[in-house]
């Protein structure tokens, strides 16, 4: 009897020794892999989102509507694309002799450091890269019909650096207040009646502020 436990106390503590090797070996594996950006060490998620920023486009108050979706890597990275379009408010023109504003859009690239994502609330680093167009619409009201003239348009290209202080509300939903800055290459509208340009090259540039809701997996 004293035997056949001396035999199962010796294969258990084999079984043991093998075991314990077995997993050292497999830690000293991992341990020599490569880190790499898309390896399977590190944890992938992604999020949507839309926004919702106030500015100033030609001296006037401007809203603008946006929305992205982004591919977060390793929690502290996103890479995406996003959108927004923007409106400012009526204004009566002079020489029109009738109400005009200027609206138009703009989407690209969207490149996002995320500092710390970890903790409640965390700073992210957004940045948009990319395309728009701009347009002068005048509005002309005859009775009850009201008549809209495109006066110009033009395209751009943008880059909008921004900063955002994003709090963890629940799991998969996060809510961000930012502050952007928009820089475009030069802008140039004309009226169709007389031809001479009425806006800045620079008409675009300039600071919004608003709020983003983020939903996905972070």
């Amino acid at each position: 009897m004293k035997k056949l436990t001396y035999s199962i106390l010796a294969i258990l503590i084999s079984i043991n020794i093998c075991y314990s090797q077995s997993e050292e070996k497999k830690q000293r594996i991992k341990d020599d892999e490569i880190k790499t950006i898309f390896g399977r060490n590190r944890s992938n998620g992604g999020y949507g989102a839309f926004s919702i920023t106030y500015s100033e486009i030609d001296h006037k108050d401007a809203i603008q509507f946006g929305g992205r979706g982004a591919w977060i890597i390793d929690h502290s990275l996103a890479i995406g694309f996003g959108g927004t379009g923007f409106l400012n408010d009526y204004h009566y023109d002079t020489i029109l002799d009738q109400n005009a504003n200027l609206a138009g859009g703009y989407g690209g690239l969207y490149i996002e450091p995320i500092l710390a994502p970890r903790f409640p609330f965390h700073i992210s680093f957004p940045i948009l890269l990319g395309v728009g167009g701009i347009t002068y619409t005048s509005n002309n009201y005859t009775g009850d019909y009201r008549d809209n003239y495109i006066e110009d348009t033009d395209v751009f290209l943008i880059a909008e650096p921004g900063v955002e202080l994003e709090f963890n509300i629940l799991k998969y939903f996060r809510i961000a207040l930012g502050a952007y800055y928009r820089y475009t290459s030069n802008i140039s509208l004309e009226y169709i009646s007389t031809g001479q340009p009425f806006v800045g090259e620079d008409v675009l540039h300039g600071l919004s502020m608003g709020i983003t809701f983020k939903f996905g997996k972070f």
